[in-house]
């Protein structure tokens, strides 16, 4: 159990992703936050600045150009949300009312539809930078049947917006002393600020619901 628990907190630290498992445990878990229900909890945007960092700072971890490695992330973003579209075509409107478990909350779903009625498709690109949203929009995509074809121009779209910018950001920053120094922080200032969307969303959808 003790080494279950330990994996876990190592899937919640971008670093840590990295030298445990390499470029294979990278793509999954972007694979996994962007295409499985219980995936919210990954760090996607800070584990994109972390790996173009190391790419650049440490390439023997990856072991890949830059290239390879921002067009093996796009790849594996658009595969997981395309599973997480069927996935919600295939299960459907009985999502809505599925029990709140350890790794499922209503709620979650709840503030993606929010954020989905107010922005449309463009919630599959936006919803890329954004915590919770990024993992759920594909899923509501599939369970309210957006049209493939659109779903994938905005989930190709998104995908690499959100990779590139991240990552070669990562890379060229990275290379300076002073962001290597302070990665816990910036860290730390991704999280926060791709969070106040999503809260701001999380905060509408409640005073609607008092409202009702």
């Amino acid at each position: 159990m003790s080494e279950i628990w330990e994996f876990l907190k190592t899937l919640t630290d971008p670093a840590s992703i990295i030298q445990y498992g390499g470029l294979t445990l990278l793509l999954f878990v972007v694979f996994a936050e962007t295409g499985l229900l219980v995936g919210f909890f990954l760090p996607g945007d800070s584990l994109m600045f972390v790996s173009g960092m190391i790419c650049a700072t440490r390439p023997e971890l990856l072991g890949v150009h830059i290239v390879v490695l921002l067009l093996s992330l796009i790849a594996a973003a658009v595969l997981g949300n395309v599973v997480g579209y069927y996935f919600g075509k295939r299960v459907g409107p009985a999502l809505f009312r599925k029990e709140d478990s350890l790794l499922f909350k209503k709620r979650n779903l709840e503030t993606t539809q929010d954020f989905y009625l107010r922005h449309g498709g463009k919630t599959l690109v936006m919803g890329r930078f954004l915590p919770i949203i990024r993992t759920f929009a594909p899923i509501l995509a599939g369970v309210i049947q957006v049209d493939f074809k659109k779903f994938m121009w905005y989930n190709i779209v998104g995908a690499s917006a959100w990779v590139t910018s991240l990552g070669l950001a990562g890379y060229f920053l990275g290379q300076i002393k002073w962001v290597e120094d302070n990665i816990g922080y910036i860290v730390i200032f991704l999280i926060i600020i791709t969070m106040i969307p999503v809260y701001t969303t999380w905060r509408h959808q409640k005073r609607k619901h008092k409202a009702n």
